[in-house]
């Protein structure tokens, strides 16, 4: 037995050793009508300091996991709800702790149901609270006859279903063409949903932006090219008659002191919909880190949207930090939102004051939920891209839960040569716009194209891992009309995929024999070396011509001892996709490979973010194995 195999079962050991000698928290929340509540924020303290916490799921449920044994507090709040805390809570190792709490809303009267004056006209329909039912605002709050009514489920959020790319042979589909994809979004809201103690909809789930969501050991680029470019092929971990290759893309580093000058218009969204603790308050405190970093010679405007669009700060120096703070802390949330309007001030705003040779960009920040004046996908695509020659960048961000529009805002970036990221607390704030702001804010390739052709000389099949949505025409490639993904300085974008080799016995569904044609393989293909070639194809920032660039991959598949720590953290992330995906074609994997190949290679994490991975993974895994809320 190898060492490393021996280190794998001691890292399994450890962490069913560490399951089994902590507790678990399951708390479940009512509103005073007996309705479970949804989005309840739980924390965990112990000597008035927060140990851990989650949300509430639609059922009103949320499931603390890995509790060292002891005594806790628990507090339980919601905005427009009275805060509740529950002291002298013992947890007790390998047991679950049983809790229930009923939540009063505040200014609550008998047969009343209040609802916060600023959730906006939109889920007040949703409610079926229309201007027919004689409301009126007292105290701040608006109050509705009940009768016998109980408030609906609000949760409202729409996704794009996605299905996992299948194999193809290289006999008939020699060629795989797809855009990168430097979007987060999805890795930072299934962790919302995890923490909330359910699992995502396995077809909501984008590998490519939980891939991304890390930064991988790739050599820096060196001549021309923005960007290098790095692949590697070795042994599946969790199929051995299979390979896996990695293309890595490291985007140029930039040195943010002597970066180009900003040009921001941040664009907010504060209708009714944003007014909840996790959404406008913390796009505020967002706003502010940023603040922090800009230089004098930076620009900010503030446009808002909500019943109509408007300039709340003119473009300002970042000299001016009070005055920008002063704008973002008078920020309210209020009405229904014309997000249409808004998007083509801020674009007006960030035409008006253009820096040649600068860094100019939207930042929108909202949970997507339009629904006055132009929302439909097709004309809100449409006044993007009209707007997106203008040498003006977009970053979505988005914010919230219950009515989050994911579909909307990847389509927004994707459509605004952006990118998108999906913000659930802080601490995601400050990845995105503090530590990595040189890849969130600074373009330096644009419409990056990867398009790879297969030798079948040595390849049965193949399959892309991910991109599902960012898939090409072959044609396209060479087409610089066409769009594709944008890439940040200091950005690492990875692509992989699932091999079968020639040589496999293995039956592969689909792969039918061609009736009327024969295809044969030539001996150049027979006596090349090379497994595959890849071809790239991106425009600088402000060039509209493509630059090709091509490395080949050779036929040299690295035993799992040999690959590098780079090959096996980011197959433990593909594989933590696949298993949230239940993807039935995966072989030998399982949570605890997924967590073995995690731990044993997370390498250098200064900021924690692998760690944080690993607990996602033992989260995931309970959750999927039964662990979780009826």
């Amino acid at each position: 037995m190898t060492r490393k195999i021996l280190m794998m079962m001691l890292l399994g050991g450890i962490a069913i050793l560490f399951a089994a000698s902590t507790g678990r928290l399951k708390v479940k929340v009512y509103d005073n009508y007996g309705k479970p509540l949804e989005f309840v924020n739980v924390v965990v303290l112990q000597d008035s300091l927060r140990i851990t916490g989650g949300q509430t799921n639609k059922e009103g449920i949320a499931m603390i996991v890995n509790l060292p044994p002891g005594t806790y507090d628990v507090r339980f709040s919601l905005v427009g709800y009275e805060t509740k805390t529950i002291t002298d809570v013992n947890i007790r190792k390998e047991q679950t702790s049983n809790l229930s709490q009923v939540l009063v809303q505040v200014g609550v009267k008998t047969g009343a149901v209040v609802v916060s004056e600023s959730l906006g006209d939109n889920q007040m329909r949703q409610m079926g609270m229309g201007s027919s039912m004689g409301n009126s605002v007292l105290g701040g709050m608006a109050i509705f006859d009940s009768g016998s009514y109980l408030p609906p489920d609000w949760n409202t959020e729409d996704y794009s279903a996605i299905t996992p790319n299948i194999f193809h042979s290289p006999l008939t589909s020699p060629l795989s063409t797809f855009s990168i994809d430097v979007d987060t979004a999805t890795y930072s809201n299934i962790r919302r949903m995890l923490n909330q103690g359910y699992l995502p909809s396995p077809n909501t789930v984008r590998t490519e932006e939980i891939l991304n969501y890390f930064s991988y050991d790739y050599p820096q680029p060196r001549g021309e090219h923005p960007f290098s470019v790095y692949t590697e092929m070795g042994v599946c971990p969790w199929n051995p008659k299979r390979n896996l290759v990695h293309i890595g893309l490291q985007g140029k580093k930039l040195d943010m002191g002597k970066a180009p000058a900003n040009n921001l218009v941040f664009l907010l969204d504060v209708s009714g919909s944003m007014n909840s603790p996790n959404k406008l308050p913390l796009v505020q405190r967002s706003m502010k880190l940023l603040l922090e970093k800009m230089r004098p010679e930076d620009k900010i405007a503030i446009v808002v949207y909500a019943g109509a669009a408007g300039l709340v700060l003119p473009s300002t120096y970042g000299e001016e930090k009070p005055k920008i703070a002063a704008a973002i802390d008078n920020l309210q949330a209020g009405g229904s939102t014309a997000g249409g309007a808004g998007i083509q001030l801020a674009y007006n705003t960030a035409v008006e004051n253009f820096i040649e040779g600068g860094n100019n960009r939207i930042i929108l920040c909202t949970d997507g939920d339009f629904n006055i004046g132009v929302s439909s996908d097709a004309d809100m695509t449409k006044l993007i891209e009209g707007n997106r020659d203008k040498g003006v960048f977009l970053t979505v961000l988005g914010f919230g839960m219950g009515n989050y529009k994911d579909n909307r805002l990847e389509l927004l970036a994707d459509k605004g040569n952006g990118n998108y990221a999906y913000i659930d607390d802080i601490s995601e704030a400050r990845k995105v716009l503090v530590n990595e702001m040189g890849a969130t804010l600074f373009t330096i390739a644009k419409d990056v194209k990867i398009q790879v052709e297969f030798n079948p000389a040595h390849v049965k099949a193949y399959r892309l891992i991910g991109y599902e949505n960012r898939l090409l025409q072959d044609e396209d490639f060479s087409d610089d009309t066409k769009d594709a993904g944008e890439m940040g300085a200091g950005h690492t974008v990875t692509a992989v995929y699932e091999i079968i080799p020639a040589n496999s016995k293995e039956e592969v569904p689909g792969l039918e024999p061609l009736k009327y044609q024969e295809i044969k393989i030539n001996d150049e293909a027979r006596n090349s070396p090379e497994i595959m070639n890849v071809k790239l194809r991106y425009k600088l920032p402000t060039k509209d011509e493509s630059i090709l660039m091509e490395t080949p991959v050779y036929n040299k598949a690295l035993g799992l001892e040999d690959v590098s720590e780079t090959f096996l953290f980011s197959s433990a992330v593909v594989g933590y996709s696949m298993l949230l995906q239940e993807y039935e074609d995966r072989g030998s994997l399982t949570w605890e490979r997924v967590l073995s190949l995690a731990s044993e290679n997370m390498g250098e994490d200064a900021e924690g973010y692998r760690h944080e991975f690993i607990q996602l993974v033992t989260k995931a895994a309970q959750l999927m194995q039964g662990n979780s809320p009826d």
